[in-house]
């Protein structure tokens, strides 16, 4: 991605004037005053500010670079205005997009020339500060769902991105950069910095969010005195997406970082560890946005339930709970993740909650919508699965087995009445005196069914017969 943007960059300086580089043009002469090479602008509060074009890291001496380095950062604190004013300014722009480009390639180049001083983490951490936290001009503004698809798209894309990337670009390398010392950092990249960077999750450009997600990533990797602060305001923001405002932009990617820390729990889990799972995760669940981040958060559940098998019968219970009534697409999801559960869990853990879990699973049989029928009737492939039923035969089977046999003979679609015979037969192959016994119990079930049936339609027949005799 990088050098895609550093290919954009003049491979030779023709001139010692920063904007003199075959890509933009100079300023007009009335820009100039004097000697002195400055380019006044306004900036997107409407002050009136002056641009120093700077000479190139490159072309002054080592003792001068750092100087030089920090001023360029000083000029990099400049904020344009890309909505109101989109066409203004775009020498000055292209001054600054150059400027960021050349502090972030000065970062990468920095190799082992030892560790930024404090005065450099400063200054970058205030530049970052300007561009994102102080840049209130774009707001997320989705068109209405009647609108194109197309306008959707460009509406959720920040108009500032042309600088916004290079400044997450330089943000993200100066905290993974070696030369940053972590216990400098720390004063500047601090609890107020953290939480202002976790509140631009919730922006629509997915560009954005995608740099968020790793740079929150080295931050927690690097910073082990924020990790706490981190995962504490994280829970906050989830809190307030189930509980109040069930919108929010970036859960995705959240739970994906989540899935990384998750993934480095020591063992045993801490409780508030736990808690993180039984009162965020499972909750997640429930809300209508779920396709937009399930992937994430069936990782999340799943490296909880194989560091700990025991918290599996917490969290089946959990996503019984939850279980979607009317929306299909959602059962099968859930089904997909019930399939992963299941197989990091224990026979131990799966005899506390089968009873209610066969239950759901004879209602996901006995669905009309032959694609969560079909889910549901492909757990037996699994062999895990299929092993915990067989173990615990003489309980299950009882409850499945009359949606299994409607399924095998009156179901409308063929995909699902060859795999349920499939089963039917697994099933007897297994423990055909079980079998046959259901198979009876179903019978005599469906004999009672039937004649308490003609006994309803005959006492209404003779209700009828009474109320036409006391009409006449």
């Amino acid at each position: 991605m990088f050098k895609q943007i550093l290919g954009k960059l003049p491979k030779k300086p023709s001139s010692a004037k920063f904007w003199d580089n075959g890509e933009s043009q100079a300023p007009p002469d009335n820009n100039t005053q004097g000697g002195d090479d400055v380019l006044s602008h306004r900036s997107s509060n409407g002050d009136n500010l002056a641009v120093e074009v700077l000479p190139r890291l490159k072309d002054v001496s080592i003792s001068e670079k750092q100087e030089l380095f920090l001023k360029k950062l000083r000029l990099c604190c400049l904020v344009f205005d890309f909505v109101a004013e989109p066409q203004r300014n775009l020498k000055e722009k292209e001054i600054k997009r150059q400027t960021l480009l050349e502090v972030v390639d000065y970062v990468i180049s920095s190799g082992n020339h030892g560790k930024f001083p404090e005065s450099v983490i400063q200054e970058a951490t205030r530049m970052v500060s300007a561009n994102l936290f102080s840049n209130p001009q774009w707001k997320n503004k989705t068109p209405e769902a009647s609108g194109d698809l197309e306008e959707q798209e460009e509406g959720s894309l920040n108009p500032s991105w042309p600088h916004l990337q290079i400044v997450y670009e330089f943000l993200l390398r100066i905290v993974a950069s070696p030369n940053t010392d972590a216990k400098i950092s720390k004063k500047y990249i601090d609890h107020t910095f953290v939480l202002k960077l976790l509140d631009l999750f919730d922006s629509e450009d997915p560009r954005e969010r995608e740099y968020l997600k790793t740079i929150l990533h080295r931050i927690y990797g690097r910073f082990m005195v924020h990790r706490p602060f981190i995962r504490k305001t994280m829970n906050n923001i989830l809190y307030d997406f189930i509980l109040e405002t069930g919108k929010h932009s970036g859960i995705a990617e959240f739970l994906e970082v989540l899935g990384s820390i998750i993934n480095g729990f020591a063992l045993p889990l801490k409780e508030e560890h736990k808690l993180f799972l039984t009162r965020v995760l499972v909750p997640l669940h429930k809300l209508k946005c779920l396709p937009s981040y399930h992937q994430q958060l069936s990782y999340c559940v799943i490296q909880f339930v194989e560091k700990d098998c025991k918290l599996a019968d917490t969290v089946i219970k959990g996503l019984l709970k939850y279980w979607p009534v009317t929306n299909s697409s959602k059962e099968i999801m859930f089904l997909g993740e019930l399939e992963e559960i299941l197989e990091a869990t224990q026979l131990t853990e799966f005899e506390r909650c089968m009873i209610p879990l066969s239950r759901q699973i004879a209602q996901c049989l006995s669905s009309s919508h032959f694609q969560v029928a079909e889910r549901a009737l492909y757990l037996w492939n699994n062999d895990h699965v299929s092993n915990l039923v067989r173990h615990n035969s003489r309980i299950i089977l009882p409850i499945v087995f009359p949606a299994l046999e409607k399924n095998g003979s009156s179901h409308w679609n063929q995909a699902v009445k060859y795999l349920t015979e499939n089963v039917l037969k697994v099933l007897s192959d297994t423990n055909p005196e079980l079998f046959e016994e259901c198979l009876r119990k179903f019978q005599e079930d469906q004999q009672n069914a039937d004649d308490a049936k003609k006994k309803n339609g005959e006492t209404w027949r003779q209700l009828e017969e009474i109320v036409a005799s006391m009409a006449k």
